[in-house]
């Protein structure tokens, strides 16, 4: 632990186990959220005691969880990651697959943003092997061929759509206009590949 900075108090050994856990898993969620809005505000080396004081936590809490720098990068990422399977599902649900899709581009570039704050230190997590990066770049290939598939099925998409072609063309996008700065070119740049994607757009 980095010095002059003390540990938050730990739960009371009087507090029944199910309500420390439960405190646990709270603190931990909010220190994962209040980081991937630090993240994503463009700051590239936002300090770690500033997003345990944004949580409500003492810095000791933060290291319980997250050790180091890398690890509470790594759990954005997995958190993030997982975000774009499950919101995938609810769009469906909720939505037409092309307007689906969309949506789930927004999210897929809210993603980047996060992704484009903490660049430095999720190299080095993929460095150090922690990290599966082909991996989770697999399932994501696959959230994008499931919204394809269901675009295709109600005749809203082209059938020729490739989901690894779209995911690279997603990673494109967004490698170039992936700054917070830049939503506003990011979502020109998603709507054309939405257009682009459409049922007329094969026949042109």
């Amino acid at each position: 632990m980095p010095p002059n900075e003390s540990p938050s108090v730990p739960p009371s050994e009087s507090d029944p186990p199910r309500a420390r856990v439960a405190e646990a898993r709270r603190n931990r969620r909010k220190l994962i959220a209040v980081a991937t809005r630090a993240f994503a505000s463009g700051e590239r080396r936002v300090p770690l005691d500033a997003i345990a004081k944004e949580a409500g936590v003492g810095i000791g809490t933060l290291y319980r969880h997250f050790p180091t720098r890398e690890a509470l990068v790594e759990a954005v990422y997995h958190d993030q990651t997982e975000r774009l399977r499950s919101g995938a599902e609810g769009l469906l649900a909720a939505h037409p697959p092309a307007r689906a899709l969309r949506l789930w581009m927004d999210l897929f570039a809210e993603w980047a943003v996060t992704k484009h704050g903490m660049i430095e230190t999720l190299r080095a997590v993929v460095s150090s092997g922690k990290l599966e990066y082909g991996r989770m770049r697999e399932e994501l290939v696959e959230v994008v061929r499931v919204l394809l598939d269901a675009g295709v099925a109600a005749g809203d998409i082209r059938a020729d759509a490739d989901a690894s072609d779209v995911g690279a063309t997603l990673a494109g996008i967004l490698a170039v206009a992936g700054a917070p700065e830049q939503r506003e070119q990011a979502a020109r740049m998603l709507d054309l590949l939405r257009d682009g994607l459409r049922p007329s757009a094969a026949s042109d």
